[in-house]
Order: structure tokens, then C-alpha cells, then sequence
């Protein structure tokens, strides 16, 4: 399915939200004016004056508000990053982007999602703002992903508790586990898509290339066409950013679930307040509880055990 996007005035989105009325639909996007579905197209105007027109006939459809503004989405030129071995245009590229969310936090689970961005939805995944989920609440980055999850193919795959510490506690390291789940969230987008493919797939670098590929190495299908690497892929990528804020939204859905079952709010992070929220656990709870909640290895379990114990 293509995409054409024109530039309106406010007045001419006015114009077709009236000649759109029996199509329009209640839901629309954030940053959205509004969304309307025909029997042939689904147009969505935004705030920025863009109306994005999706379906065999979006094209015919957006000629009708005036071939001046008509403008294909295109790919725009961009440039590689000084030193950097990705493709020239590679941000206007159809990619598949992975990336992890909870490794860094002692309450809650690893989630781990891959997500197949096309070339064509780039604009409209720009529209729905979707960036870095790092620079964003997680009230937004779950409005986004809620849109996100309708229209994008992706793997979703949450590494709870027990089993992370079960994992790790046999001698797999983090890392290990984190290449485990992108090898395998790729893949399944892969099949997903399928017979169809991506121009390439960025991981969002946790680990040398050489090391990721080093964790795999007792794996039956290892994917390895077409792959590249990259710190701050969500800059790198709209992909990136779109599995992260994914990963996001399912991260703070189970970390609400683990708060409901602890009958307090958890803390997120791995800092002073998550120790004592630790301590406040075993004593409530007792120590045996841990493994449900918490990595076990990270350093906060011994200091809310001495905290738990002064009680």
C-alpha cells in the first residue's frame, strides 16, 4: 500500500473534513485533525498541515486537492554519519530495528522488540511522532505505541524474572541473553514479512559485532543478511525508535502488574530507591519473593537485604 502526502492550509483541511464527514472516524492519531476511511483510501490530516492519503487510490485522491501540493513520499537524501558503515540513505530505507528496553532496571522484565518500518510509512511514523523513546514520558511513548502496533509488523519478547535469573544464574551473561532475544524477535519479523524483505536490519548496539555474533554461535538460524549495527539506532532509524517505544509500552505494562502483585508501587531504575523498595518487599513478602521481582545478580539485592534487615 502507497503513501502520498500533500501540504494543506488549515482552511483546506477544513474543506476536507467537511467532504470526508460520512467517512470520518472517531479514533484519530495523536498530532492528528482528523482520520477518515473511504472504500478505497484512508486519508489523516495532522496539525503540521500534512495529509497523508493510504490506498490503491490515495494517489487519485490527493490529486483532487490540487496538483500544486502533490507530492509523492519520497525518500529524501540524507548522509551517513562521518565514519560510519551504513549505507548511504539508509534512514529513508525499508528496515527492520530492534532494541531492548529493562536491562538496566532491577524491578521487571527484559522486553525486546524488532519492528519492520517501510519506506513508505516513514512520514507517517514521523507524523505520529515517533523518535527516541528516551526523550519522551512514558504516557506518550504508550499513546504512540498503541498507534504503532496496529499498522507496523513486529516480535515482542518478554524475558520475566524467573527465567532471566534462572538463565543468568546458569552462567549467561546479559549480553548473551539480549543477542538470544534480537536473533530471535528478527526472525520472526522476517517471517512475518515474508516473502517480502527489508533493504536491511539495524540492532541498536549493545556489543561489538563480532561479539554479538560470538553469543549466537551455538544457534540453529542466525540472521545475518543485510545486518548493521549502531549506538542511538533510534537516531539512526526510525525502526529503532519504533521497537523501543514498543518495548517501551510492553515494558510499563508488566512493571504495573509486578507494582499490583508487590501491593505498592515499584520503582523504576536501579538506584538508592529501588533498594529500599526491595527491603520493603522482603519484609513483607520474604526474601524468596526476590527472584519473581528482581535481577538478582545486580548489586541493589545485597544492599536491600542489609536494609530489609534493619528493619
Amino acid at each position: 500500500m502507497g503513501n502520498t502526502v500533500i501540504k494543506a492550509t488549515s482552511a483546506d483541511i477544513k474543506k476536507m473534513m467537511d467532504h470526508y464527514q460520512r467517512y470520518l472516524s472517531e479514533k484519530v492519531p495523536p498530532g492528528g485533525v482528523f482520520a477518515a476511511k473511504t472504500p478505497s483510501c484512508a486519508i489523516t490530516a495532522y496539525k503540521s498541515g500534512k495529509v497523508l492519503f493510504q490506498g490503491k487510490d490515495g494517489e487519485t485522491e490527493a490529486a483532487k486537492w490540487g496538483d500544486a501540493s502533490l507530492s509523492q513520499s519520497k525518500p529524501k537524501t540524507d548522509k551517513r554519519p562521518s565514519g560510519s558503515h551504513l549505507p548511504t540513505n539508509f534512514a529513508s530505507m525499508s528496515v527492520i530495528g530492534s532494541d531492548e528496553v529493562g536491562t538496566g532496571d532491577f524491578f521487571g522484565p527484559i522486553t525486546v522488540v524488532a519492528a519492520y518500518v517501510k519506506k513508505e510509512d516513514i512520514e507517517l511514523l514521523k507524523e505520529l511522532g515517533v523518535q527516541d523513546s528516551k526523550n519522551l514520558k512514558d504516557d506518550k511513548i504508550i499513546e504512540i505505541a498503541k498507534q504503532l502496533v496496529k499498522f507496523v509488523p513486529y516480535s515482542l519478547l518478554t524475558l520475566h524474572n524467573p527465567k532471566y535469573n534462572k538463565m543468568q544464574g546458569s552462567g549467561m551473561s546479559q549480553g548473551k541473553l539480549k543477542a538470544l532475544l534480537h536473533n530471535q524477535a528478527i526472525q520472526h519479523v522476517l517471517d512475518k514479512i515474508a516473502p517480502e524483505k527489508p533493504e536491511a536490519i539495524l540492532i541498536d548496539q549493545f556489543a561489538k559485532e563480532e561479539i554479538y555474533y560470538n553469543y549466537l554461535k551455538t544457534q540453529r538460524n542466525i540472521v545475518r543478511e543485510n545486518v548493521y549495527f549502531s549506538t542511538k539506532g533510534e537516531s539512526v532509524h526510525l525502526a529503532v525508535a519504533a521497537a523501543s517505544m514498543i518495548a517501551r509500552y510492553a515494558f510499563v505494562k508488566h512493571f504495573e502488574q509486578l507494582s499490583e502483585k508487590a501491593g505498592f508501587t515499584l520503582p523504576k531504575g536501579a538506584g538508592a530507591q529501588v533498594d529500599q523498595a526491595a527491603a520493603r518487599l522482603i519484609n513483607r513478602k520474604g526474601a524468596d519473593c526476590l527472584p519473581e521481582f528482581v535481577k538478582l545478580h545486580f548489586a541493589n539485592t545485597e544492599k536491600a537485604m542489609k536494609l530489609a534487615k534493619r528493619g
